[in-house]
């Protein structure tokens, strides 16, 4: 080996040796929920800075978040109601509510059913048939009496499609063959099956129509050509 090769070696292996120093593995750090001597409060953990947001948190929008619109409870839905929104309520109304307040909304849940002391409250009052979707939003949200707020486990969007769904049950104790659009009014009449739920109006309360979906138009048959 030449004796520059050597030098080369040896500046390799004093570079090395230099480079690994006991301080690198003991550097300076934080553990978790550990005691810090820099802050006044002792904590390393710190908290986010107060009015701190999230990215995709900004929730500006009181109608859809809070069921408000200028401080008053909101009389119509934040999106439009159609039948994906309205089968979705139908199966989270079925997993959070119907232990107490039973499937059809008359407050006879298992739960109640079990001998649980305070009744559910029946969907079907006047007092809650009158009330508006946002005061709905807000009971399901922040809880009511023994009931507790479902803020953790029902999402924003799903919360107002449980509503969609309590609306129609609400609808249903007191519906019409009015209420039915004409285009399945035959076939309820008649007896024949009524068209997938896909092609159905739901006609909301008074009141909330402002976000209700249109009705179906009837699809135009091509001309026959002679």
């Amino acid at each position: 080996m030449t004796r520059s090769s050597l030098l080369v070696l040896a500046s390799c292996a004093a570079l090395l040796g230099s480079a690994c120093r006991q301080d690198m593995h003991d550097q300076p750090k934080a553990k978790p929920q550990a005691k810090s001597a820099f802050f006044v409060d002792g904590r390393v953990g710190r908290l986010p800075v107060e009015g701190t947001v999230a990215r995709g948190e900004l929730r500006e929008d009181d109608h859809l978040y809070r069921g408000k619109i200028n401080g008053a409870f909101a009389t119509t839905f934040p999106f439009k109601i159609d039948a994906a929104v309205m089968q979705r309520g139908k199966e989270r109304y079925e997993i959070y509510c119907t232990p107490c307040h039973g499937a059809t909304g008359l407050g006879n849940g298992m739960v109640i059913q079990r001998g649980f002391k305070v009744p559910a409250a029946s969907h079907h009052i006047e007092r809650l048939r009158l009330a508006p979707v946002g005061y709905w939003f807000d009971v399901i949200t922040n809880g009511f009496g023994v009931m507790f707020g479902y803020a953790a486990q029902v999402p924003v969007h799903d919360r107002w499609a449980i509503i969609a769904y309590v609306r129609a049950l609400q609808l249903s104790r007191s519906a019409t063959l009015q209420d039915i659009p004409e285009a399945e009014r035959e076939a309820v009449l008649s007896g024949r099956k009524v068209p997938a739920a896909g092609a159905l109006h739901v006609a909301p309360p008074p009141g909330e129509g402002g976000h209700a979906p249109e009705a179906p138009k009837p699809e135009s048959k091509p001309e026959a050509k002679h």
